[in-house]
């Protein structure tokens, strides 16, 4: 067995392997770049060096220097976990030639099956259904166009190196061919240094359906169920869960065969990942295969009792597998939700800084992966991921109510995270009844807000929510004055019923509230709706309010924005003013709140890199127009402008950082 293992990675897929690690006692060297000197990883590891800057090919992506490390720390093997150089050909060539093991799959597999391209003709030639497409890389958006106008609208541009929704891009008209095949080469280019693109069918509605198998160098192929994918947002996978819904049995055999199969064609050695889509009749066919460890891989691990990375490592290290297929037993429900740095009411902005506060949830049947504690830091150069937070139970529906406790237990301040959309998703009705698709996003939400709206029950509740926070901290400032009036003679007598009025975007509503402190028992009405209201210990867990309304737990997170306004997010993500009767006559001789908005100038929404200026001084451009591309978390993003106008100054050229707020173009007035 190895003694000594290089992770060459970050993040939380280094420290999921350094904890595999740990429990085999093998000694773990980290490497990391100059922005990652804090990192949990480095710290977690039993030696950890420097590789480089802060850039992912000065450090992360720089054979030569990893290699370098792993040789003169005396490792025997390299984990290249996911992302970066995992499915590298020539990385793992470059390992094997060094001496090393490297834990993955032979050099020619990563060849074959991380070129889309020749993976989908092998595909072909094994039996497995694949997608309607063009099989070559096009040159040209007119060669493009020609293929797609023989393939039919709407078609999908993919890379054909790598994966990870890189590069990937629908295309449902002639006139987005152009600029969506060019932001698809440069994403690719820049993720895996190929910028080939191939053409297939979008199947739409799909289902993305993947199957976990392992192969040893004995000939064994066996495969360890499927995951569920579906919940994508940029192609970016939010949410995954084992087993699928909409697998049957049947279909996990046909499907988990298909896979194996295709597996043994390609010489496969060590764990990897078919994907599929499943169209609404059942069909599935081949998209496909991660030569690698998936990020969604825990939820497989909690339902087959398995540890993959203790699996990857027997078998690079000579075992064969210990166990077969018929011994594979599936157990409950696991359910996985990505925790990214982004912030959802902004557009999914990539958020960056300082992590000041973070805290985990633990329970049975929690397991939170994480890469970032209190102090670390968010920056612009690599993915948006901080952590996954996986639950299990007996049934989806356990599971999944296991999950968003435990998300409401996971906290983390001092950067914007994804918590509460993810939470929303969960806790829609159609995740609830599993009707899934890869563009449930986009059909059931509107921004980060579900699209159904916010129903009458749930806004009285957060409004309820709101007020009685409000009324606490009005009555604890009237007890705490108490000993000052009854000195002057001034005490009146306690109210019995405390009326408010509450205003929340165009609606308005009538509370009354009867309780006591003391009793932490409430009776409250809101616009003549009856709601009782226990909360037995008045205080926040992690920044969320927990009360128990008609005998249901219900938690709120909650910000006071003004000393009247307070916001009670529970998947409604409003703000509610409170005000007394008297507040509420005074408020109306106020004037209105409102916004600063800067026509003149095009601001940088979010820190990252600019990779292109499409404008020139002097350009006229209208609203709505992409005038600069900013690359921030391996994500490219176009800053359209605001207003019509000419462009009378660039403040930024290629290659330079920008911070959020920071002026790009400056506009004049065409007359």
């Amino acid at each position: 067995m190895i003694n000594t293992l290089l992770i060459a990675n970050r993040g939380e897929i280094a420290c999921r392997v350094i904890r595999t690690c740990q429990r085999m006692n093998i000694r773990t060297i980290a490497v990391y770049s100059e922005a990652d000197a804090r990192s949990l990883h480095v710290q977690m590891a039993d030696e950890a060096i420097c590789i480089g800057p802060a850039l992912a090919h000065e450090s992360y992506l720089n054979m030569e220097k990893i290699i370098s490390v792993a040789v003169s720390t005396g490792c025997q093997a390299i984990h290249p976990g996911y992302g970066f150089l995992s499915e590298n050909h020539r990385f793992a060539e470059a390992v094997t030639a060094a001496g090393l093991t490297f834990i993955g799959p032979p050099s020619a597999a990563i060849i074959l099956m991380g070129d889309k391209i020749a993976s989908k003709q092998l595909a072909k030639k094994s039996g497995v259904p694949v997608i309607p497409g063009h099989d070559a890389p096009v040159g040209n958006s007119v060669e493009a166009l020609a293929v797609a106008q023989k393939i039919g609208y709407p078609v999908m541009l993919k890379p054909a190196a790598g994966g990870g929704g890189k590069g990937m891009r629908i295309v449902s008209a002639p006139e987005e061919m152009e600029n969506a095949l060019a932001t698809s080469r440069s994403e690719t280019r820049k993720a895996f240094g190929d910028d080939r693109i191939f053409i297939e069918r979008y199947i739409e509605r799909p289902r993305h359906i993947e199957i976990q198998i392992l192969a040893d160098a004995f000939g064994n192929t066996l495969h360890l169920g499927e995951r569920e994918c579906s919940i994508q947002r940029r192609h970016q996978k939010i949410i995954e869960e084992s087993p699928s819904a909409a697998v049957s049995p049947a279909l996990r055999e046909q499907m988990g065969r298909a896979a194996c199969n295709l597996a043994r064609a390609a010489g496969y050695v060590n764990a990897g990942t078919v994907e599929f889509v499943t169209d609404e009749t059942g069909n599935f066919y081949f998209l496909e295969m991660n030569t690698r460890l998936q990020v969604e891989h825990p939820v497989t691990e909690m339902v087959t009792g398995l540890d993959l990375v203790e699996l990857q490592l027997r078998i690079a290290a000579g075992e064969p597998i210990p166990f077969t297929q018929e011994a594979v037993k599936f157990s409950g429900w696991a359910i996985e939700a990505r925790i990214c740095a982004e912030n959802p009411s902004r557009g999914f902005l990539p958020s960056t800084g300082m992590i000041t506060r973070y805290a985990e949830p633990k329970g049975d049947g929690v397991r939170v992966d994480s890469g970032v504690k209190t102090g670390s830091i968010v920056s612009v150069y690599y993915d948006s991921m901080l952590a996954k937070v996986i639950c299990a139970g007996g049934t989806r529906e356990e599971a999944r109510i296991r999950l968003v406790e435990a998300l409401n237990g996971y906290h983390v301040e001092g950067i914007a995270a994804n918590t509460d959309f993810v939470n929303a998703v969960l806790n829609h009705p159609e995740f609830i009844a599993a009707r899934l698709s890869t563009d449930f996003i986009d059909t059931h939400f509107q921004g980060d807000r579900p699209g159904y709206g916010a129903k009458p029950e749930h806004l009285q509740m957060a409004a309820l929510a709101a007020t009685l926070i409000y009324h606490v901290r009005t009555v604890a400032v009237r007890e705490s004055l108490k000993p000052m009036t009854s000195i002057i003679g001034r005490e009146s007598a306690p109210k019995n019923e405390h009326e408010y009025k509450v205003r929340s975007d165009d609606d308005l509503f009538d509370i009354r509230i009867k309780g006591s402190m003391s009793g932490r028992q409430w009776l409250i009405h809101v616009n003549g709706n009856r709601f009782d209201v226990e909360t037995p210990v008045f205080e926040f867990y992690r920044r969320r309010l927990k009360l128990t309304i008609n005998g249901m737990v219900h938690r709120f997170r909650m910000q006071a924005a003004h000393p009247f306004i307070i916001g009670a997010f529970c998947g409604i993500f409003r703000l509610f003013e409170v005000y007394t009767p008297r507040e509420w006559a005074m408020i109306h001789h106020m004037p209105e709140r409102s916004g600063q908005h800067m026509e003149d100038a095009l601001i940088c929404p979010m820190p990252g890199l600019v990779v292109a200026v499409r404008v020139q001084k002097g350009d006229r451009v209208y609203r709505g127009q992409d005038l600069v591309v900013i690359e921030s978390m391996k994500m490219e993003s176009g800053v359209a402008s605001t207003s019509d106008g000419r462009v009378a100054d660039i403040m930024v050229t290629e290659g330079q950082s920008v911070d959020a707020g920071e002026m790009l173009i400056r506009f004049e007035s065409v007359a």
